[in-house]
Parts: C-alpha cells; sequence; structure tokens
C-alpha cells in the first residue's frame, strides 16, 4: 500500500486514536460503534485478522522504505476512531489550539502538535474518562485499519483517480487542510487514511524485517 500522502508538504502532524478493549466487550452484541463521551468522537470496531504489510516492489509509487512486504497479524481487535482529530476535540480536552490552520474551523484537524504533546492529549483525555484503553495506533494497525481488507494501492483502487476521491492530495486541496470526513471512507468506515496531513504512530519508524509477524512494534516502543 502506498502510504499516507499529505495535502501539504511541510511538518503538519495530528493523530488517530485507536481505543483497546477486552476481547469479550469487543465481541459483544451492538459494540460495533461506540463514542467517546468526553470527545463526542466516533469509534468503529477493527477486527482481528492478518494482511500483507507494505508495497509489493512492482507497485506504482512505492517508496524504497515501502518493503519487504510481509505478512502481519492483529491479534485483537480495537476501536479506532473515524475520523483524525479534529480541532475542536482538542480544544475540548486541552483548552488551546495551536494549529497552523486553525481558520479551517473546529472540524478541521488539529495539526502543529508534537507526539509529546499527543500524549499529553491522550493522558488527559483517559483520565476525564477514568480509563487507560486510548493511545495511538501502532504502524501495522494504521495499515491494517487503512487498507480495510484491501490489496489495492489504495483504499479506494489503483488509479490516482481513487486516491482522489479518498483524500486530500497537492492537486486537489488548495494548500490547506479541509474539515474530516468529506472524502470517500473505506469499508470499515474510517475516512481521511489517505491525504489531508501526516498521522502520529505510537511506535518509531524502522525498515520492516522480512517474515511473518503477530502484532509488531516498530523500533523501540515509545510508550
Amino acid at each position: 500500500m502506498v502510504k499516507k500522502k499529505p495535502a501539504l508538504m511541510i511538518a503538519v502532524v495530528l493523530l488517530t486514536l485507536v481505543c483497546l478493549v477486552p476481547d469479550a466487550t469487543a465481541q459483544g452484541k451492538g459494540s460495533h460503534i461506540f463514542t467517546s463521551p468526553a470527545l463526542g468522537a466516533k469509534f468503529v470496531l477493527i477486527p482481528a485478522g492478518t494482511f500483507m504489510m507494505g508495497s509489493p516492489g512492482s507497485e506504482a509509487g512505492r517508496d524504497d522504505d515501502d518493503g519487504p512486504y510481509h505478512q502481519v497479524t492483529i491479534s485483537r481487535p480495537f476501536y479506532m476512531q473515524t475520523t483524525e482529530v479534529t480541532q475542536g476535540q482538542w480544544k475540548r480536552v486541552m483548552g488551546d489550539n495551536h494549529s497552523h490552520f486553525s481558520i479551517c474551523g473546529d472540524d478541521c484537524p488539529v495539526e502543529y502538535v508534537s507526539w509529546e504533546d499527543v500524549q499529553g492529549f491522550i493522558k488527559k483525555l483517559n483520565s476525564m474518562e477514568r480509563t487507560d484503553k486510548y493511545r495511538l495506533p501502532t504502524e501495522a494497525q494504521w495499515e491494517y485499519a487503512a487498507r480495510a481488507g484491501t490489496t489495492t494501492r489504495f483504499h479506494a483502487g489503483n488509479s490516482d483517480d481513487d486516491l482522489l476521491r479518498a483524500g486530500w492530495l497537492n492537486s486537489n486541496s488548495a494548500s490547506k487542510t479541509h474539515p474530516v470526513g468529506q472524502k470517500m471512507s473505506n469499508s470499515w468506515g474510517l475516512y481521511d487514511m489517505h491525504g489531508n496531513v501526516y498521522e502520529w504512530l505510537q511506535d518509531w519508524f524502522l525498515l520492516y524485517a522480512a517474515g511473518s509477524l503477530t502484532d509488531p512494534r516498530q523500533g523501540r516502543h515509545r510508550d
């Protein structure tokens, strides 16, 4: 899979949250969607499963660090927020907003936040809801959720037109961020998995290892 292509080639970062739950809860009737009381954000259940991570060597637009193409198993279901965290949601938790594109409004993704800023946000969100279940996704969880069972370049298909249907890019964003959830979602109901801006992950960047893996965490985990 060709990795997330940002709308803007600048140091803009944001986050999508995952919420870890006991297996029995995740498999319970009626538990495929829940709304965070503090954020007002919707989360959908991502099932456990196995997928091919990275990109095959022949895939168009592939970067050198998109390989080796290898099998990964996600052994436990988890919930993922259906959109990137918005500026309005950030303000509900942190009380401030340092986004460069603040004029875009509360429905636009929060950006210009560091990984440490994000950890502070998550810590406060967990405290507000008296839980410890919220955190960033690992790279494997993120790509598994972004693919949503597909094997094409993008979750919408293989062509550049498919990518434009799924995300805001340099060619269609007018060099600014856009409100979340306006483009085509993937089949698991997740939006903006391509484009708009970069997203933080929980683990470090590291070149992929060859061979099959279960629940990999790249490099030294940053918990």
